[in-house]
């Protein structure tokens, strides 16, 4: 069985991430998503809720589980799950160099774990969590936000999040 995971904070998951995600239950027989949680960084959601997000905008999936790791790193927690690969993004120049170098050190610690990148398409490889926070709150800010957000994000920041920290 190919069992890939694919992390993040998804602090909000967006169409970008659902865009890997697709991808990763075409190429694996089972897809791990993955929320990472680090004591150190703020979120703008908490943890529940970005699980409940993920749960909701990927329920369709049969062969894909939402689950958290926290304080570790991803190629201990993947190796724990039994996965074979990594599935990362790469959206950008910079987004490759730090990822080449990720994955020479998961292949330090796990040489058994290989890790697959893929690029999305360029109508959304420039969505991130961050630009979508950074974009609520502006007059009109809503007709911007919900072509990049999946409904039940959209509908979390309509209602409860019109002053998401930037």
């Amino acid at each position: 069985m190919r069992r890939g995971v694919y992390a993040g904070s998804f602090d909000p998951v967006t169409k970008g991430h659902l865009w890997m995600i697709e991808h990763g239950v075409q190429i694996f027989d089972e897809m791990i998503v993955a929320i990472g949680e680090n004591p150190d960084k703020k979120y703008t959601f908490s943890l529940e809720e970005r699980v409940a997000m993920l749960r909701e905008t990927t329920s369709l999936w049969p062969n894909l589980r939402v689950e958290v790791f926290q304080n570790r790193f991803l190629v201990d927690y993947a190796r724990e799950q039994g996965a074979q690969f990594i599935l990362r993004g790469i959206r950008e120049a910079a987004d490759y160099e730090f990822e080449r170098k990720m994955r020479y050190v998961n292949a330090d610690l796990a040489p058994h774990i290989d890790t697959i990148f893929l690029m999305p398409p360029r109508e959304i490889a420039e969505i991130s969590s961050t630009m979508v926070k950074g974009l609520v709150g502006p007059q009109g800010w809503e007709g911007v936000v919900k072509q990049y957000v999946p409904d039940p994000v959209f509908m979390r920041l309509l209602h409860g999040y019109k002053t998401v920290a930037k």
